[in-house]
């Protein structure tokens, strides 16, 4: 079965990006935006997408330990996401919104 993949990447300045995007290429994935793109991916039944990503990536692009690529993907009716290298960090918008203090309840 074919699915869809989005995948946004962050090397760092000196990340390996020339085999990254040979990956990408050969994946024949479209841009979607500074650091992101879209691809579809041949996935047998019962296979762990992110799995079988992280280990195709990991043999053909060299990491740091400041690479970061979060893949995302239809899981069933949801769509699921993760840190298939690296994790995640606090986000540059924190701070910058108007909260009142109060969690709300959100469900789907």
């Amino acid at each position: 079965m074919e699915k869809t993949i989005w995948i946004s990447y962050d090397l760092g300045i000196n990340g390996d990006y020339e085999n990254l995007y040979a990956w990408l290429d050969n994946k024949d994935a479209q841009d979607c935006g500074d650091s992101v793109a879209v691809l579809r991916h041949e996935i047998e039944n019962g296979e762990d997408v992110f799995r079988i990503l992280k280990r195709e990536l990991e043999d053909c692009v060299s990491f740091n330990k400041k690479s970061r690529i979060y893949a995302i993907c239809k899981n069933g009716d949801k769509m699921k996401g993760k840190f298939i290298v690296g994790r995640g960090k606090s986000a540059p918008w924190i701070g910058f919104g108007n909260h009142d203090g109060q969690e709300e309840d959100v469900s789907e």
